[in-house]
């Protein structure tokens, strides 16, 4: 099942459609909202742009302008609400989203691809940094997670909950990794390390090319 590809294709108007799925907000309000159900954690928003964004929402017929609020001398701030065809789209979008899954490209699988460029003793240094690191947002995110829970159903946790998840099994994986490089049992490891202590290209290196 392929993803259907959308008009506007930008996270931060799914973000805000869905916002406006609650109630007509002028855009500080989508702001503040996203900010405040802690949204920013889980997409990249820039609330720079986020005009924009309700700019080409209307654009397309998405969302529309539902009232002009005026209070005294303050500057006059529209409201925006979703239209028919707005949740049509956020309906299609978030099931989409929900049920295809979809090739991403962390960086950290960019590196994992590249890391024969390093010295495996490198690499097992690096990785015990990146391990420490991890331990300590898997720590702190339990913490945060369980001071949420305390206010919050878990409906509107479940983002910081699968971050944490994703989090706490790179750490398990990164932690087994570091194993076999340093008791030498990851296929491969006896080359890398000659390849990088001779200059010395191993025949299986080169077996695929």
């Amino acid at each position: 099942m392929a993803m259907k590809r959308r008009k506007l294709g930008n996270p931060l108007a799914l973000a805000v459609m869905a916002t406006l799925w609650q109630k007509p907000m002028h855009p500080y309000e989508i702001a503040q909202t996203l900010r405040r159900q802690g949204k920013d954690t889980s997409t990249k928003i820039n609330y720079g742009s986020l005009y924009t964004v309700v700019q080409n929402l209307e654009k397309h017929g998405f969302v529309e302008v539902t009232d002009v609020e005026r209070q005294g001398n303050r500057p006059e701030r529209t409201v925006y609400g979703l239209t028919d065809a707005g949740r049509e789209e956020l309906t299609e979008w978030l099931s989409d989203l929900v049920a295809v899954p979809v090739k991403e490209y962390p960086i950290f699988e960019t590196a994992l691809s590249l890391m024969g460029a390093l010295h495996p003793d490198e690499v097992v240094r690096l990785l015990r940094e990146r391990l420490s690191a991890l331990e300590v947002q898997v720590a702190s995110g339990r913490g945060a997670l369980e001071k949420l829970s305390e206010t919050l159903p878990r409906l509107f946790l479940v983002e910081t909950e699968y971050q944490l998840h994703m989090t706490a099994a790179q750490a398990e994986w990164v932690r087994g990794f570091l194993t076999e490089i340093e008791e030498g049992t990851l296929p491969g490891v006896d080359g890398w390390r000659h390849f990088h202590e001779t200059g010395e290209l191993p025949p299986e290196f080169t077996a695929s090319t």
